[in-house]
């Protein structure tokens, strides 16, 4: 495991694999760790007592398109729901 200046190491998938009772041992005393993959990061394993901080909103949400857009106007039906799915169902038989 490589120790960097922080308090938080890097640990390979294949270290976690080979040693996770260590690795869980000193999680569950405070340390945390970096997990990587082929060297590039891809998690972190932390504590569960350490808070995450909350991920920033850049922007906020907003729904644009989709079926709305389209501009399609429904048409009325004589009949009801039944009576069509009744219809449809004869067909089966």
């Amino acid at each position: 495991m490589e120790t960097s200046e922080s308090a938080i190491e890097s640990l390979s998938q294949r270290e976690l694999r080979n040693e996770s009772g260590r690795v869980l041992r000193a999680v569950s005393e405070g340390h945390s760790f970096v997990l990587t993959n082929g060297g590039v990061p891809v998690g972190r394993l932390v504590p569960l007592d350490v808070l995450v901080p909350p991920l920033p909103i850049t922007r906020p949400a907003r729904r644009e398109g989709g079926w709305a857009a389209l501009g399609i106007r429904r048409k009325a039906s004589r009949r009801g729901l039944a009576a069509t799915l009744d219809d449809l169902r004869g067909d089966r038989l």
